[in-house]
């Protein structure tokens, strides 16, 4: 309740390198947090498979779906769930946090018409990765090189019944005259003169600063190899909520200082600002705030 009622995104018309053109960039993925080898963990979050030992992992996994602002790394929505639940299926309870002037970024795994669907609802504009094996046939080839098509449902693939219409955009990463890795993009804008294709080629490259947001949450604020520590369920969504709190405040703090000094926040280690609040916090959590009267202290050696 706490983080539905604080986490917003942060950037404002000056912040750089948070806008396209007239929208806001955001980005879409998920994660999963090794929580403790408890009874009750195990049986909420469940685990997953291994080819070695057991067949199984020595830690059950709470899975997390995330919406985060490309530009200050915000994360502004979240949903927590059992391992078995596929982070489409908790993504799609994120995206009435989506809103009309947001542009939304999301991987190949994210694809299909309904999540599509669900995500365009409140009038933002998509920019997803698609799969090789999406048959997306060329209805009409425009002038900067992207073509309009459809995309159906995976049940309807060959009545193709109840057409969504697309733009799509397509292109290489890779050595000059090499062999390289082939990226198709489906946008919801098919204006091309709102958005042209090698514009949206390149900012969909920011798509990757939600990879290192949760980076920046599990590894930087926790450690590598994180373990959660409660031991029940209800404990472990608290945790992973008070993670997302605090990567939240920093992630405000760096945008208020890049904001000061004209700075995009990119430029603003995360770790050494961590490194910074956590002196602060440490520092002022020597004064009991059940404290009465006035304190004393020592004199200087």
């Amino acid at each position: 309740a706490l983080f539905a009622r604080v986490c917003r995104p942060v950037a404002v018309a000056r912040t750089q390198g948070a806008w396209y053109r007239r929208w806001r960039l955001v980005a879409v993925d998920g994660t999963v947090f090794d929580v403790p080898d408890t009874a009750a963990n195990a049986q909420c979050f469940g685990r997953p498979g291994t080819s070695r030992g057991q067949g199984r992992s020595a830690y059950p996994q709470a899975r997390v779906a995330a919406l985060a602002e490309c530009g200050t790394h915000a994360v502004f929505a979240a949903e927590v769930g059992p391992l078995k639940v596929h982070e489409t299926a908790l993504a799609q309870r994120l995206f009435p946090a989506l809103t009309k002037g947001m542009l939304v970024l999301a991987d190949r795994g994210f694809c299909g018409l309904d999540l599509w669907r669900a995500a365009k609802a409140g009038g933002a504009d998509l920019l997803w990765r698609v799969r090789s094996t999406v048959v997306l046939p060329v209805l009409e080839t425009l002038a900067d090189g992207s073509y309009l098509s459809e995309i159906v449902a995976a049940r309807d693939h060959y009545r193709r019944a109840d057409p969504e219409r697309v733009r799509v955009i397509e292109y290489t990463l890779g050595p000059r005259g090499g062999d390289g890795t082939v990226y198709r993009l489906i946008t919801t804008i098919l204006d091309p003169e709102q958005a042209p294709a090698e514009e949206l080629a390149a900012q969909y490259a920011q798509r990757w600063e939600i990879e290192s947001t949760l980076d920046e949450i599990k590894n930087h604020q926790g450690v590598p190899g994180l373990v959660l520590r409660s031991q029940h369920p209800r404990g472990v969504e608290q945790e992973i909520f008070a993670f997302l709190l605090v990567h939240h405040a920093l992630r405000d703090l760096m945008h208020q200082a890049a904001l000061k000094a004209g700075h995009d926040p990119d430029r603003i280690s995360f770790t050494r600002t961590l490194r910074v609040v956590r002196r602060h916090v440490t520092g002022q959590a020597a004064l009991s705030p059940l404290a009465t009267g006035p304190v004393h202290h020592p004199e200087p050696a």
